[in-house]
């Protein structure tokens, strides 16, 4: 049993972890905070390369690029390349691509860094007007927002064109005294308008977003550990792909969470410093 913040919950301690071959770390709550990288990442960074253990990036936010996202993560000191990062945005454009591949015009309600990924990856960006009809409609993290692309966005909802969310995060974790509406927010506003809900909601907890991994690296799923601060995408994908799910306390969940939650981690831990020492454990 392990106490956080004067609440227990019970844990299983290494259940899993010395088979683990490859992590998949979440971003935000995770890795760092907004702008602040946590003191302990880097030092589990290189504990897993010291130990030939691969790790990837994964992250619901579209809101970057993964060129972005490479440059956001070296000025923070972490070097990565092209090959560690997995975005929503990415995982949409293979879903668009493999589902819909007649789609090729589509109205992005999403951030300048978001339409160019889409823009890079071959499709054209429609303008905010009636007459520039899309062939369907996407919505990502837009921490760009303008009301009158929230309202046209809305508009082709209600005209049935195929409807495709990034992710279904409520909101970001921000070091911030703020709340940042995430994507799944925004299209709780358009349905309120529209009565619509997204066909398709890409990003975790999609397996989709691991099963790229697994294959990459020749994996078995229980060879592979999920690891992220929330329980509705990071541990319920997990559970989707029949990885092992770590939940990190350094984010958006709280272990009264954990608690009330039907989905349960089958680790948990305060951040990654703990995680490393529970590995450390496992494979002695």
């Amino acid at each position: 049993m392990k106490q956080f913040n004067n609440e227990t919950i019970e844990k299983a301690p290494f259940g899993g972890l010395g088979a683990i071959k490859h992590f998949a770390l979440d971003m935000d709550g995770t890795i760092y905070n907004g702008s602040t990288l946590f003191p302990y990442t880097n030092d589990f960074l290189n504990y897993l390369k010291a130990n030939g253990i691969g790790y990837s990036f994964l992250t619901n936010n579209p809101s970057k690029s993964t060129a972005d996202y490479l440059k956001h993560l070296e000025k923070m000191g972490i070097p990565a390349t092209k090959e560690e990062m997995y975005t929503s945005a990415v995982a949409t454009i293979n879903f668009i691509k493999n589902h819909h591949p007649s789609v090729k015009r589509l109205f992005i309600l999403g951030t300048p860094s978001m339409v160019k990924e889409f823009e890079d990856a071959g499709f054209i960006s429609t303008a905010d007007s009636a007459d520039d009809k899309p062939d369907a409609l996407v919505v990502g993290f837009d921490t760009t927002l303008v009301y009158s692309r929230l309202c046209r966005a809305a508009y082709w909802a209600s005209q049935q064109l195929p409807y495709i969310a990034t992710n279904p995060d409520w909101v970001c974790p921000t070091d911030q005294p703020n709340i940042l509406v995430d994507c799944g927010s925004i299209c709780a506003c358009i349905e309120g308008a529209t009565k619509r809900k997204p066909d398709a909601v890409i990003g975790k907890p999609d397996p989709q977003m691991l099963d790229g991994i697994i294959h990459k690296y020749n994996l078995k799923p229980g060879e592979i550990a999920m690891t992220g601060d929330r329980i509705y995408t990071d541990v319920q994908m997990a559970k989707n792909a029949g990885a092992l799910g770590v939940l990190v306390l350094s984010g958006e969940a709280t272990a009264a969470d954990v608690q009330q939650s039907t989905v349960k981690p089958d680790i948990v831990v305060r951040d990654l410093a703990e995680l490393q020492e529970f590995i450390q454990q496992a494979k002695a």
